[in-house]
């Protein structure tokens, strides 16, 4: 529904007409199990260059096209080898009005109460929901933000998804909490600073890690966390290990022994709380139980990045003193177990409607046997985690996929590559278009299927990335074989 006219491209940029002929602008990906990878340009139609091939090559979804609404086959439907079995790949490019990303952001500190409003562009663009061990958690996108809303909210949803989902910096805002710039696979920048670690663990478990280390070297230690502040004195660990009561009291809401909850509101301060000052979660000390004058106590947080050395003064209160040489190994020992802080995002989408149709003519065939695991389904040559239950609905790690990988219909809805690879005896038992397939040389030679409707621009080769599995396994061979 898309008007051209010649000579220029189309609204989302995805397709041009030259001539009366409708190119997909952005080349075909080529994924290459090798470390080294050149660029490998082609005219269409007529390019005679060499590419690796065979079982170190696999042609992605990105660039390829899609024969949506699919009443035809797909783009690509390849036939190549693995461990001597014969393998086929079904390629296109999916439209994904149902899908968004999911969000992970290592940090402690508070983003924005659970079930608040995430916003981009002005426009609520998805939410925040729970948080995980040292990390905080968006939900952004999906049908009812993209379609559901208004078009402007809509168009921001869309443009705040494609972005993201192709590696570039989005600006947010949560209401009533922080400014944040995302970019997947780079530390977060909250409120204009960029994050530089995630906590070593919650209070608790930080005074269990490094009791042996503290003791005999400071009389008290406070890790205080915005969800469960250690004290070890009173921590299991502390006892174990013969540390003597100190008198402290802390102000919360006491669990276990050494172990409180509550401590102070969340915020941007020590541990993810909104404390400046770490003392005003102490009340006032027992002389009965252990406190005396002299006592040194260690307050510091679960990232390392704040700490401070007190010593009680006749009055029993703490007293700030420089931070003495023998625990400052201790600090930085917290600080080396932090892991840097990344944001992470994962593509999520379900793959239920009508491009099953390019795979198979039976399509609910496709949806079981991708349940059945004997379908693989890659986005551009990434893994999926594959969600149990009905549907095709499945989760993938943008930073494994290729360059803009993603691309953006109107709809508005996201643009998607997508792979079904299976063993050419499963693909002919679902139903599969089998007068359609092609050798992966005549793909890679740059021949497009009958079923198409438009040409292609050319091929770029990129190769896989470390540590990603390869998209055809020669596992799934060997156990085709077998059978």
């Amino acid at each position: 529904m898309c008007y051209i006219a010649d000579g220029r491209s189309g609204a989302c940029d995805r397709y041009a007409n030259e001539g009366g002929e409708l190119v997909r602008l952005d080349p075909l990906t080529i994924l290459e199990n090798r470390e080294d990878t050149p660029l490998v340009p082609f005219l269409d139609r007529e390019w005679d260059g060499e590419i690796v091939s065979g079982e170190d090559t696999f042609i992605t979804a990105v660039g390829s096209g899609t024969t949506y609404p699919d009443y035809k086959p797909a783009p690509f439907i390849v036939a190549s080898k693995a461990a001597d079995a014969d393998m086929i790949t079904v390629v296109t490019e999916g439209i994904f009005s149902y899908c968004g990303a999911k969000v992970k952001i290592d940090t402690d500190r508070h983003l924005g109460s659970e079930c608040a409003s995430v916003r981009a562009e002005g426009e609520v663009i998805g939410h925040v929901t729970t948080s995980e061990y040292g990390s905080q958690m968006l939900s952004l996108g999906g049908v009812n933000h993209l379609t559901g809303g208004s078009k402007k909210e809509g168009r921001a949803t869309c443009n705040a998804l494609l972005a993201l989902c192709n590696g570039e910096a989005v600006d947010m805002t949560i209401d009533g909490g922080a400014d944040l710039q995302i970019t997947a696979g780079e530390a977060p920048v909250v409120n204009g600073q960029p994050e530089e670690r995630m906590r070593v663990g919650c209070g608790s478990a930080t005074v269990g890690m490094f009791a042996a280390q503290w003791m005999g070297l400071v009389d008290e230690v406070v890790v205080v966390d915005d969800h469960i502040t250690g004290v070890m004195s009173e921590h299991q660990a502390g006892k174990v290990i013969g540390w003597e009561p100190s008198g402290i009291r802390i102000k919360g809401r006491r669990s276990t022994p050494g172990r409180y909850f509550q401590v102070a509101e969340p915020g941007t301060g020590w541990g993810g709380t909104d404390l400046t000052d770490p003392l005003t979660i102490l009340d006032t000390w027992q002389e009965a139980k252990g406190a005396r004058p002299g006592l040194s106590l260690l307050m510091v947080s679960t990232t390392g990045e704040n700490a401070a050395y007190y010593e009680l003064n006749e009055d029993l209160v703490p007293v700030q003193l420089d931070m003495p040489d023998r625990l400052l190994p201790s600090v930085r020992r917290i600080e080396e177990n932090c892991e840097p802080s990344l944001a992470s995002v994962l593509f999520m989408a379900g793959a239920g409607g009508s491009l099953r149709s390019g795979v198979t003519e039976n399509p609910v065939s496709l949806t079981r046997s991708v349940q059945s695991r004997l379908t693989r389904v890659t986005v551009g040559g990434a893994p999926v985690f594959m969600w149990p239950g009905g549907g095709i609905t499945f989760m993938a790690d943008v930073t494994q996929m290729p360059k803009n990988a993603f691309g953006y219909v109107p709809t508005p809805a996201l643009v998607a590559p997508i792979e079904f690879t299976m063993s050419a005896s499963d693909y002919a038992a679902l139903g599969g278009h089998m007068d359609y397939v092609m050798p992966l040389e005549d793909a890679l030679r740059g021949a497009k299927g009958r079923q198409n409707d438009h040409i292609l621009s050319g091929q770029r080769a990129e190769r896989r990335k470390p540590g990603s599995p390869w998209p055809v396994t020669r596992a799934d061979a060997r156990k085709e074989t077998s059978e």
